[in-house]
C-alpha cells in the first residue's frame, strides 16, 4: 500500500515507518520538524518538509531538493500522527498549540475526503485529565471531533487510536517533548535526582511504542472504520512506582503542575475485542535494558 505518515520525522512516527517499510509499503512522512529531527529518516521513505496547518499547497522534499508536492501523490491511507504533544508547553502557548493541531487535521481531512482516503487518527489519554484542562487535551480531542464529523457528513472512513503514554525507541530525551520514562533514565544516568511532580501517587498507563505500532497497523489492515481504539497496557504505575525501578536513586519532588490529571488507564478489554489487540511489552524491563546501556 501506499501510505503517509504525518509527524514521520518524530518519536511514534518513526517507529511506525520502520514497520510500514519492513512489511514492503510505500510510505510518504510530512513533518514540520518543529519536534521531529532528520537523523531520524528511514531508506525508502520520501520526506517532505511542510507545516500542516499552513494554508499553502506545496511541500519540499528536504534531501534532494524540489520534487512534486506530496499533495501530487496517490495513497490508501493516511496516519495523522503529527502534533505540538505535552501538556505544559501547550499551556505556555496555547494559540501555537490549538492553530497547529486543530488546523493541521482538519487540513489532512479534507486532503482526505478530496481523494477518498481512509484517516488512521492518532488521539491523546489526555482527555482523561480533563478535556479543558489544557489547550493540548482540547485540541487533541477536537481532531477527533473532526474525524467524527468528516466520517459523518462527507463518508471519510476514520479510525481515532487514543495513545497513553508512549515510551521506548527514539523518545525524546530533553526538552518540552521529553517524556517522564526517558527523563528518569537520563536523570538517574547522570546520577541526579529524578524529579518527581506532586506526591508522585498519580497513576500512566505506560505502552511502549512497539505496541503502539502493532495497534496502528492492525487498524489499517483490519480496514479503517469508524472506531475508536485505546491503545494503552491496560496496567498502570505511579510515579513513585516508576522511581522505584531506579535502585539506589535520590528523589526530587517539584511542585504539582496545572492540567495534569491523576489517572490514565487504558480500556484495553474493549480494544482487544474490537481489535483483536493487546499490549504486551514490559516497562520494567525496557527501563533496565537501557540502564545496563550506561
Amino acid at each position: 500500500m501506499k501510505v503517509m505518515v504525518t509527524g514521520g520525522a518524530g518519536f511514534v512516527g518513526t517507529n511506525l515507518i520502520k514497520r510500514l517499510l519492513k512489511d514492503g509499503h510505500k510510505v510518504v512522512s510530512i513533518d514540520n520538524y518543529s519536534s521531529g529531527k532528520k537523523e531520524n529518516h528511514q531508506d525508502g521513505c520520501r520526506y517532505y518538509d511542510y507545516d500542516l496547518s499552513s494554508r499553502h499547497t506545496h511541500g519540499i522534499y528536504v534531501d534532494h531538493g524540489s520534487y512534486p508536492s506530496w499533495r501530487d501523490e496517490e495513497y490508501d491511507c493516511i496516519y495523522h500522527i503529527a502534533a505540538l504533544a505535552r501538556i505544559q508547553p501547550s499551556l505556555e502557548r496555547p494559540l501555537h498549540h490549538i492553530k497547529n493541531n486543530f488546523m493541521s487535521s482538519l487540513n489532512v481531512l479534507e486532503f482526505a475526503r478530496k481523494i477518498n482516503v481512509p484517516v488512521i487518527y492518532a488521539g491523546s489519554s489526555s482527555k482523561h485529565h480533563g478535556l479543558y484542562g489544557s489547550p493540548y487535551a482540547w485540541s487533541k480531542f477536537s481532531g477527533e471531533e473532526l474525524c467524527k464529523l468528516y466520517s459523518s457528513v462527507y463518508d471519510v472512513p476514520t479510525s481515532i487510536c487514543r495513545f497513553y503514554n508512549v515510551y521506548g525507541p527514539r523518545e525524546p530525551k530533553t526538552g518540552d517533548f521529553a517524556t517522564v520514562v526517558r527523563k528518569f533514565i537520563k536523570q538517574y544516568q547522570e546520577n541526579k535526582p529524578l524529579t518527581v511532580v506532586g506526591d508522585g501517587e498519580q497513576r500512566r498507563d505506560f505502552t511502549h511504542v512497539d505496541d503502539i505500532t502493532d495497534g496502528l497497523i492492525k487498524v489499517m489492515s483490519n480496514g479503517v472504520s469508524d472506531s475508536l481504539y485505546h491503545l494503552g497496557r491496560g496496567i498502570n504505575y505511579s510515579i513513585n512506582e516508576l522511581t522505584s525501578i531506579f535502585k539506589n536513586t535520590k528523589i526530587s519532588y517539584i511542585p504539582l503542575r496545572k492540567g495534569e490529571g491523576d489517572i490514565t488507564l487504558a480500556n484495553y478489554e474493549e480494544t482487544f475485542n474490537k481489535l483483536n489487540w493487546k499490549a504486551t511489552r514490559n516497562l520494567q524491563e525496557w527501563i533496565n535494558k537501557q540502564i545496563l546501556k550506561k
